[in-house]
């Protein structure tokens, strides 16, 4: 198997299980505690409801950590090839 298509299957596999696991927390969080709270009473973290901080704002700043270490850590820049001595002649004559 190729390795470069083996490297960004491996990566679009983790993109869409972080994906998917943010997702269904985030969902499920809102959905189990984003309703009236008995008694009216709503609670605050950072100026933000509750609901709000830990079902969205955490998961939305775990999740760019989360890219900013992937693309500086994970992912890889592989070697495409050289371009062929045709390929070159038609883009210097296109400039």
């Amino acid at each position: 198997m190729d390795p470069i298509y083996r490297h960004s299957r491996c990566e679009a596999a983790v993109v869409m299980v972080l994906w998917t696991v943010a997702g269904v927390y985030t969902v499920g969080y809102c959905f189990l505690f984003g309703q009236e709270a008995p008694g009216g009473e709503i609670h605050f973290v950072w100026g933000f409801p509750a609901w709000v901080f830990w079902g969205i704002l955490v998961p939305w700043v775990v999740c760019l950590g989360f890219s900013v270490w992937f693309a500086r850590r994970f992912m890889r820049d592989d070697h495409l090839g050289d371009e062929s001595a045709h390929e070159l002649e038609e883009r210097e004559r296109d400039v």
